[in-house]
């Protein structure tokens, strides 16, 4: 996942080792997890089946719109925190970088991707598997860069309150989809005012692993946003 963002930011005109946070850096990581919608095909029908654009879910398993949704998950998923808090990114100092933890990056960056195809053959709902994922990913993160443990964790709840805005959005605009397109008898945990409890534990594990994964990518750390007596921005306060 790193060296294939890596790659795109390359082509993009915009490599990962020079500024902490540009825009086509930014795409680069949303491209990379865009690729994650192609999972479709193993949650249709198990855990969804939603209509889609020439019917694709139903006749092939993938369909656009998840590579839209995964794309935008992405970027939101990067920016939500820093954007919010008031905060930028930075290069890490050279002695961050030779910290021993952070030898572990790119094993703490493949690890939910290491673990999902195994989790998947396991007798229980895909989604489960996302989820172990997502957390184990999370916890692999907060170990090898300790000072990504706020971030993480807010960043978690700041994407479960967007996601149960959305589905919320979703069940007030569109009433019966959420039952005709889950398969709510597959899931275990049962309904929060109407809404699937994974999907807010998805909103929340998503939120604790992608918050910090740009930060692992470009080797940068979020610092404080300072400005000058003019108002100009100046350089981040770490």
């Amino acid at each position: 996942m790193a060296h294939l963002v890596k790659r795109l930011s390359d082509f993009l005109g915009c490599p990962l080792h020079g500024p902490a946070a540009t825009p086509c850096g930014h795409v680069a990581a949303n491209l990379a997890i865009t690729l994650f919608g192609l999972t479709e095909l193993i949650f249709v029908p198990e855990y969804w089946n939603p209509p889609s654009l020439f019917n694709l879910a139903q006749r092939t398993g993938f369909d656009i719109e998840s590579l839209i949704f995964s794309f935008a998950l992405g970027g939101t998923g990067t920016v939500l925190y820093d954007a919010l808090a008031g905060r930028d990114l930075v290069p890490a100092s050279a002695a961050l970088r030779q910290a021993l933890q952070h030898c572990l990056h790119r094993w703490a960056m493949l690890l939910p991707s290491a673990t999902f195809v195994p989790r998947c053959v396991l007798p229980w709902n895909p989604i489960y598997a996302v989820l172990a994922c997502l957390v184990l990913g999370a916890v692999a993160s907060n170990l090898c860069c300790p000072e990504l443990r706020r971030k993480s964790f807010v960043g978690g709840l700041l994407f479960l309150a967007l996601h149960a805005v959305f589905m919320l959005g979703l069940k007030g605009f569109a009433p019966g989809y959420i039952a005709a397109v889950w398969n709510l008898p597959a899931l275990k945990v049962g309904l929060v005012y109407g809404i699937p409890t994974e999907e807010l534990l998805f909103g929340f594990a998503f939120g604790l692993y992608w918050s910090g994964v740009y930060e692992h990518f470009t080797w940068s750390v979020s610092a404080m946003r300072s400005k000058s007596v003019s108002g100009q921005l100046t350089r981040p306060r770490l």
